[in-house]
């Protein structure tokens, strides 16, 4: 994505400091590109870190900083948080997008495999708001907005740990939001349906052609783009969503009207 840099209103960012987790592709790496267009600065994070360079690079403004970390590394999570800080600064929002779907029948589901998407989708994110919850980590008014999914409400064969997953983390969500408004840190979630990403290519290739075609429409507006959560994102993170917390919004091109 290329442009103008925006510019003014209650989305402009200027003077804020966000970190991004998943930067390195997908949702993730067009949230950074858009909060970097909206003057944030960003610390991008990430698994792989030559894909985060690319997101660098496709980045605007000055002061952005990409920070290679595993979000499985669980128990390291707030001691990379504090970290962070003291070497940037407070942030004034996390966006957290690191994650990956993963399609399981029941009868192959093993408790490993179900503990690996617990740890990702869920774990991480609460060590990650603990993280940021601790003291001289978060500015006077400050942010989280976890990447949930669709599938936390709404159903689909194949897809019970993933769904039970995203369904703890906006039920996460709502109690973190009560627990932090104290403290004022609003926390929400936003929650895609198939999305034009990596992802959405490896289910093209298990489905086929016409069970794809027959996905994309039951999406009534058709497939999103990443770019089309970042701006959901970016509404929440900006002062449009100053009085928003313990919501998930749903983007999903009409996916659950149905």
């Amino acid at each position: 994505m290329t442009g103008a840099r925006l510019t003014n209103g209650p989305m402009d960012m200027t003077g804020r400091r966000i970190l991004v987790t998943g930067a390195s592709s997908g949702i993730g790496r067009e949230t950074a590109i858009l909060l970097s267009r909206l003057h944030a600065a960003v610390v991008l994070s990430g698994r792989n870190e030559e894909k985060l360079g690319q997101t660098l690079m496709r980045m605007e403004g000055d002061g952005h900083l990409a920070v290679p970390f595993d979000m499985n590394a669980v128990a390291e999570i707030p001691n990379w948080v504090k970290g962070l800080v003291e070497r940037t600064g407070p942030f004034d929002a996390v966006v957290h997008a690191a994650g990956q779907q993963q399609t399981s029948p029941l009868t192959y589901l093993s408790s490993e495999a179900l503990d690996g998407i617990m740890r990702l989708a869920v774990t991480s994110a609460l060590m990650l708001a603990r993280g940021f919850s601790q003291r001289g980590c978060a500015s006077g008014n400050a942010s989280i907005v976890f990447v949930s999914s669709i599938m936390g409400t709404v159903g689909k064969p194949f897809l019970s740990a993933y769904s039970a997953a995203k369904a703890a983390l906006s039920g996460a969500t709502r109690s973190l939001a009560l627990e932090l408004a104290p403290r004022r840190i609003r926390v929400n979630c936003v929650a895609p349906a198939f999305v034009q990403t990596e992802m959405l290519e490896q289910v093209r290739g298990m489905l086929l052609p016409e069970q794809f075609e027959a996905l994309e429409k039951s999406h009534p507006l058709g497939f999103g783009t990443p770019l089309d959560v970042a701006h959901a994102i970016a509404f929440l993170v900006g002062d449009t969503g100053r009085w928003i917390t313990g919501s998930t919004l749903v983007v999903d091109g009409g996916y659950s009207a149905q």
